[in-house]
């Protein structure tokens, strides 16, 4: 090929691409059509791959015009690309805005899932005549372990179970439960005692259903007369407002070095209602917390006359609870602040 026929291909790739830009008003466009001219497959890149066996005289001239068909195109573009942002310009400045319309409104955000259910837990024990009551989370050795029965050798005394305050001494904690706001009001004052103990609580604990922190409440109820009859009924109270009628309880014998007797708290699958499935392991029930009679050392520790009073007490997690209502099924979600969680509640 002669360097006049690649010099003719040149040419006509730029009127060629004169031809096609002409209707265009979109930009990707314009820069689509570019790329098919001028780009690594382009037509002039096709035109001049006859270049290297040109005579060394005649190289110059083909250069030439290569380099005047390139620079028009690109400044064809650069001036369509001009144009269009003007006129996109000239469009937005044109408009107008009515100033007396009302403005988009702000979306409003609500409560925490977990403030919700604490909320609806307290309200649900004020009805029957308990009281909210509150303590440090930093508690000492005393209320948190010694007064509830708890000797050294304890497991729950273990590093594993608990955190302990540096500079303490071992005397001071992270609190491990809210039973330590049983004893504080105890101690404050003669029975009888109806109080709830809702609050945050730690523990060196960490997998999809537990977490190093969490929240609980915790019930106690000291007064003349006090039997197991009035726990049963207390707990199936709050069952039944808070998951619904139809769902009983069943309280199975365990132990706590705190109450005595005791026992753990279950509730009829809220997924089979007893007739067993895969969440509940087949035996038609979910375990959701413990419970008992206030053991007699607890009341000494306080001050209370074993042989006058008696009592009981119970807890829970509050995160447990809305999981099991909710069919939330990792704990995590509740402190990670993502809102495509949070406005589901």
């Amino acid at each position: 090929m002669t360097a006049q026929e690649i010099i003719q291909q040149i040419e006509e790739a730029g009127r060629e691409f004169a031809r096609a830009i002409g209707d265009l008003r979109d930009e990707q466009a314009i820069r689509e059509e570019k790329a098919r001219v001028l780009g690594k497959k382009g037509s002039l890149a096709g035109a001049m791959k006859g270049l290297g066996a040109l005579p060394a005289p005649d190289r110059p001239r083909v250069g030439e015009a290569l380099n005047r068909v390139k620079g028009s195109i690109e400044a064809e573009v650069e001036r369509r690309l001009g144009a269009i942002a003007e006129e996109a310009l000239e469009v937005d400045l044109a408009r107008r805005v009515d100033v007396t319309l009302p403005s988009r409104p702000r979306r409003r955000g609500h409560l925490h899932l977990l403030t919700q259910l604490l909320r609806e837990i307290e309200e649900i024990f004020r009805e029957i005549g308990f009281q909210v009551a509150t303590g440090p989370q930093v508690e000492t050795d005393f209320h948190n372990f010694e007064a509830l029965n708890m000797p050294p050798d304890h497991p729950a005394r273990d590093m594993q179970d608990t955190f302990f305050i540096e500079g303490g001494q071992g005397q001071l904690v992270l609190r491990t439960h809210t039973s330590p706001v049983q004893i504080r009001t105890m101690l404050a004052g003669p029975p009888p005692v109806r109080i709830i103990a809702p609050g945050v609580v730690y523990r060196r604990d960490d997998d999809p259903t537990h977490s190093p922190m969490f929240t609980q409440v915790e019930c106690l109820c000291v007064d003349h007369g006090v039997s197991f009859a009035d726990l049963k009924g207390t707990l199936l109270h709050f069952v039944h407002r808070f998951f619904g009628p139809d769902i009983g309880i069943r309280l199975r014998p365990s132990f706590f070095p705190f109450t005595e007797p005791s026992a753990e708290m279950d509730i009829l699958c809220l997924f089979c209602k007893g007739r067993g499935c895969r969440i509940c392991k087949s035996t038609g029930y979910l375990e959701v917390g413990g419970a008992g009679m206030v053991d007699p050392a607890v009341f000494a520790a306080c001050g209370y006359d074993r042989y006058d009073v008696t009592g009981f007490a119970f807890g829970f997690g509050v995160e447990r609870m809305g999981m099991l209502r909710h069919g939330v099924d990792d704990i995590k979600l509740w402190y990670e602040g993502d809102a495509r969680w949070l406005e589901q509640f």
